[in-house]
């Protein structure tokens, strides 16, 4: 096997670099996959930028990436359901251990949990990665490697519509039009849900967002106030929303969020804010609407193969920018300025095809 593992490292705060690393040898339950198609998240620019997320700080070098596709070309001794050449997608969260959370199907609250290019935990923007193959899914034939990378976006949506129970006939806001808010659209409409409006500052985003399906967009600006904005979100749906989807973390876009949803509704917050946010709380509390957290994801990988195999979701419109990897330096300077929507790196020499 060839020696060439080229990886994506991040040595500290704005410290990126391109460096090579051994070749890792598959555990019994492991499979070594060589890398296809990996996409580059907001966290990963978030850690290149700043060295830390909240209190997970980089402080050794770590490997970044974490939505991923590529192909196995060895198997751990007592892997049974996959074989060298299966086309897998890479589940990034594998719990440690078998503690509570695990018992009850939320892996993903486990404390001790393994998460790529989280630290100290490295990611798999690299040729070669080893992963445990309970959390590698094969690819049918008709799903390509970049969908299967951007099965771990299309997963936040899963399961940001899951907490909020969007079913049919639901009517959703959706505030930011970026690649989770976009996710959260193509899954939600998915679910059935009948009007979905979405908000952004960027009039290009909300070209995507129409483009993706979204009934309604409403252009947002800086200086709008929450009350004005949650009234004319209602205005253009004409009732006010069962579901707000919150993906930007933006304190005025909470607020917007629990002023526009409609009593007994549901927000659910994904976007990463600041550690203190104020929010209108009695708004929520007198209205009863339910607020919910979302932690990445669980279970979600085989609802999402089977909305991309039955073509019920299109994801591939979200790819605007393509990378060697040997350009990861250009490709993370593409995304930290806005440009586009999901910045994909090609890790396979050999096949730069999507």
């Amino acid at each position: 096997m060839e020696k060439d593992n080229l990886s994506v490292v991040l040595h500290s705060q704005g410290d990126l670099r391109l460096e090579q690393r051994p070749i890792p040898e598959p555990g019994p339950n492991e499979v070594l996959l060589q890398m296809h198609s990996v996409g580059i998240c907001g966290s990963d620019v978030h850690y290149w930028q700043n060295g830390r997320i909240g209190d997970f700080v980089v402080k050794k070098p770590m490997v970044l990436g974490h939505e991923a596709a590529g192909r196995v070309v060895k198997v751990g001794s007592d892997v049974k359901h996959l074989k060298e050449g299966d086309r897998v997608a890479v589940e990034p969260g594998v719990p440690r251990e078998m503690d509570e959370f695990f018992k009850s199907g939320n892996y993903n609250l486990s404390p001790t949990i393994f998460f790529c290019a989280t630290p100290p935990d490295d990611g798999n923007l690299c040729r070669y990665y080893k992963h445990s193959a309970n959390f590698c899914y094969k690819l049918p034939d008709n799903v390509t490697y970049e969908e299967g990378a951007l099965i771990e976006p299309l997963s936040v949506g899963i399961h940001a519509c899951r907490r909020a129970g969007v079913t049919l006939g639901s009517n959703m806001l959706i505030c930011g039009a970026g690649p989770i808010g976009l996710v959260s659209l193509l899954v939600g409409k998915a679910m059935g849900a009948s009007q979905v409006v979405v908000t952004d500052l960027s009039a290009d985003r909300l070209v995507m967002a129409k483009n993706l399906g979204a009934d309604m967009v409403l252009t947002v600006k800086r200086e709008d106030r929450p009350e004005e904005l949650a009234k004319r979100v209602g205005g253009v749906l004409g009732a006010q929303p069962h579901v707000t989807i919150e993906c930007t973390g933006v304190e005025s876009s909470v607020q917007t969020a629990i002023y526009a949803t409609r009593p007994g509704g549901v927000v659910v917050l994904v976007g990463m804010g600041a550690a203190m946010t104020t929010v209108p709380l009695l708004s929520a509390a007198i209205k009863e609407v339910d607020i919910r957290g979302v932690f990445r994801y669980c279970n979600t990988w085989p609802m999402a193969i089977a909305m991309l195999a039955s073509k019920k979701v299109n994801v591939a419109p979200l790819v605007t920018h393509r990378f060697p990897l040997e350009q990861a330096v250009q490709a993370f300077e593409t995304t930290r300025q806005g440009q586009g929507v999901k910045v994909m790196l090609k890790c396979d020499k050999t096949d730069q095809n999507p």
